[in-house]
């Protein structure tokens, strides 16, 4: 079975974080998909409106998301510590195919930390090889808090930089 264990322990530009801010996040390629696990710190942001499930627009909450690339052919899930998520296929940068895919996503929160785990379907998936990303966001207006595993610099966080995503080599 192939695993992969990253920590993002650094804003957008490459900058360390606080300690305090780090979030980890475990692969797991299973015959029927991607596992993905999160732990990440709680910071108790305003929630999504909706009921938790599938949540458009999550990107604007308090979210650990995770990108899965081949080429342009890309994956994004997004996790939130409410119980929403969002997974999205697309073709080109920002070109959804398909999104509001229904998942099993389990998650927990306390008061300061949060953790969510779900599967990714195999037919969900870019062909391997993947090349990938993975971000946190947090905080409110100019409290507002980007990570990146891997940098994307630019004037300002850009997750669709395709460019900055690095291989996907399995522990």
């Amino acid at each position: 079975m192939k695993t992969k264990t990253v920590y993002i322990q650094n804003d957008w530009q490459g900058k360390m974080l606080k300690p305090r801010e780090t979030v980890f996040i475990k692969l797991k390629l299973l015959p029927t998909g991607l596992e993905v696990e999160i732990q990440a710190p709680y910071f108790a942001d305003p929630e999504p409106l909706a009921p938790p499930g599938s949540c458009d627009g999550l990107w604007d909450y308090e979210v650990v998301e995770l990108f899965i690339a081949h080429g342009d052919q890309y994956t994004e899930l997004e996790l939130g510590p409410h119980g929403h998520y969002l997974l999205l296929q697309l073709k080109g940068i920002r070109k959804a195919l398909t999104r509001n895919s229904q998942l099993t996503y389990h998650w927990e929160k306390s008061q300061e930390i949060w953790s969510g785990k779900t599967l990714i379907p195999i037919e969900l998936l870019p062909p391997e090889p993947w090349t990938f990303n993975a971000y946190a966001i947090h905080g409110v207006d100019e409290e507002r808090t980007y990570a990146a595993l891997f940098a994307v610099p630019g004037d300002e966080p850009d997750f669709h930089r395709l460019h900055c995503f690095q291989n996907l080599d399995w522990d």
